[in-house]
């Protein structure tokens, strides 16, 4: 199948109306009859203040990277896309053609 393969890019803790922002495009993708989408941590990171945030075992506070996928058609990524400016969040993301796949079995 071909599609559009977009990846979202924040900190774990960045909140949209007092919701973590990675929740927010999740469960907003749900209403909106997305198929799924994934939330990725990263243990380091950097943007573009250049400050490095890194996983320690003591920290409480989480200001790690966070990455959210999704792997749609085109008009579902569209409709992400939209969702996201409609709600005015300023957010950096990638978009790129994909051919995706769904091996045949059981499970």
């Amino acid at each position: 199948m071909k599609g559009t393969y977009l990846r979202f890019y924040m900190h774990e803790n960045r909140k949209y109306h007092h919701i973590l922002l990675y929740e927010w495009l999740l469960e907003e993708a749900k209403k909106i009859g997305i198929g799924g989408g994934s939330v990725f941590r990263g243990i380091a990171g950097f943007g573009r203040h250049g400050v490095i945030h890194e996983e320690h075992f003591f920290e409480l506070a989480g200001d790690l990277p966070i990455e959210v996928e999704f792997l749609v058609s085109d008009a579902d990524a569209e409709r992400i896309l939209e969702m996201v400016k409609q709600a005015r969040i300023r957010i950096v993301y990638v978009r790129a053609p994909v051919e995706y796949f769904m091996t045949e079995g059981e499970h």
